[in-house]
């Protein structure tokens, strides 16, 4: 058989000279923009740990001082999720993170047992705040007395939980 028309022909690239640079594609890459603010971000993880350590510390007054491993988890992934978000890629945030997770289980355990202490009929018969700001080594004894093994898993997950939702959730 034969054709009625050429083959196509692939078009001639222009001849470099021996030792030319090759020509570029596209433009250059640029480095990434720095998205956040990781100081902002600090904030925002003190703020949230603030606030899920005084949910923690509701929840072990509801349970009776029961401790829940995944409230460890999520407790620390909240705080890494909200410093990741808002303060972008650092380097530092994600250890900054799993401080946070850590200082929030340990808060909110101490609210917790403060709030079993000053409702307990036999107990001093304080308020909440004076079991905490008054009694602090009172509630800080009860802490360490109610301490298991199980409790350091606890504290791991927390930090953990800060330390990878910062670095995943990072801008």
């Amino acid at each position: 058989m034969s054709q009625s028309y050429p083959p196509p022909q692939q078009p001639q690239q222009p001849q470099q000279p021996y030792g030319a640079p090759l020509p570029q594609y596209g433009a250059p890459a640029a480095a990434p923009a720095s998205t956040g603010n990781p100081g902002l971000g600090i904030l925002a993880g003190v703020v949230v740990m603030l606030v899920v350590a005084g949910i923690y510390g509701a929840i072990l007054k509801a349970t009776d001082g029961a401790t829940i491993g995944y409230a460890a988890l999520i407790i620390g992934a909240l705080i890494g999720a909200t410093m990741g978000k808002v303060g972008g890629r650092s380097a530092a945030l994600p250890v900054v993170g799993a401080v946070l997770g850590l200082a929030g289980l340990y808060l909110g355990s101490i609210f917790g047992y403060a709030l079993l202490i000053s409702a307990s009929p036999e107990g001093p018969h304080l308020s909440v705040v004076d079991v905490l700001f008054k009694n602090f080594d009172l509630v800080n004894t009860v802490w360490k007395k109610l301490l298991e093994p199980v409790d350091a898993l606890f504290f791991v997950l927390a930090a953990v939980g800060g330390f990878s939702s910062a670095k995943k959730t990072a801008g």
